[in-house]
């Protein structure tokens, strides 16, 4: 959501202390994992919020974290790149689903409760994030 690794650890690191600090909170009759996931999910709304108050610099895209994350070791394919760089020219409401449905594996119904919207909402965005997703993606092809 922030596409930056280190925002990323820093947002990932802030949630896990949110749900240790709140976790009296936490309503054992709903999932835990959907939870933390709203909780991830705001907890990066917020950062990217303070971001943007921050002042306007040009983004730092040649800056690379000098240690491999499972995201850098799976872009060493140049597919793998290619899906990276259309992912990140998706509008963030179809990159936000298709993380949590793809990457996070997240069910239909799980993904409604973390966005707070109905799981026909959730079914119309991954279908029109994978359909942009595809143009994109064949658009970067060589």
């Amino acid at each position: 959501m922030l596409r930056n690794d280190q925002d990323a650890r820093d947002s990932t690191q802030d949630t896990l202390m949110k749900v240790m600090r709140h976790l009296d909170r936490f309503n054992p009759q709903l999932r835990f994992s959907t939870w933390v996931f709203g909780i991830a999910r705001n907890t990066c709304i917020d950062e990217y919020r303070r971001r943007r108050r921050l002042v306007s610099l040009p983004p730092e895209r040649d800056v690379k974290d000098t240690g491999p994350s499972p995201l850098d070791e799976a872009s060493r394919s140049d597919r793998a790149e290619r899906l990276h760089e259309a992912m990140t020219h998706l509008p963030d409401m179809y990159r936000e689903i298709l993380v949590l449905y793809h990457f996070e594996h997240l069910k239909y119904s799980e993904i409604a409760d973390v966005l707070s919207i109905p799981m026909g909402t959730v079914m119309n965005r991954i279908f029109r994030a994978r359909k942009r997703l595809r143009k994109l993606y064949g658009e970067e092809a060589p």
